[in-house]
């Protein structure tokens, strides 16, 4: 018998909203069976949710994390996958690092315009005490 999960013990277990995993079922990345108007989530289910929030968390958009998805379930199956998770790895680490580059450039330009700034106060208090 499989082990099945109900909307309530994923959204505890991975601490998203059961409106968060319904969208994604919505957007076709989940798949539970229905009993009535409840629905039934496989171990399947929750190893997807598990990855959608992981590639999230990482900063990968939803169209890519259906894109792995979708070359696990093809005839690429797990090589295709991981080749083409390789590649998404590789795309938002030259993105991330260039932001840390854009970001130490403004820290830099926002101490070269603070030791201004406190250097023209300092001058200004000099000159309002020597008055």
């Amino acid at each position: 018998m499989e082990t099945t999960y109900t909307i309530t013990e994923l959204s505890r277990e991975f601490d998203v909203t059961p409106r968060a995993i319904r969208f994604y079922e919505d957007q076709g990345l989940l798949s539970p069976s229905r009993e009535g108007r409840r629905r039934i989530y496989s171990r399947r289910d929750r190893v997807r949710l598990k990855l959608i929030l992981r590639g999230k968390r990482l900063g990968f958009q939803l169209s890519e994390t259906r894109a792995l998805f979708e070359l696990y379930d093809s005839d690429h199956g797990a090589l295709g996958q991981m080749q083409y998770f390789l590649e998404k790895i590789h795309e938002r680490r030259e993105i991330l690092q260039q932001q840390r580059r854009d970001i130490e450039a403004v820290l830099s330009e926002l101490e070269v315009a603070e030791r201004s700034v406190r250097d023209a106060l300092t001058s200004k208090d000099k000159a309002a005490t020597s008055a």
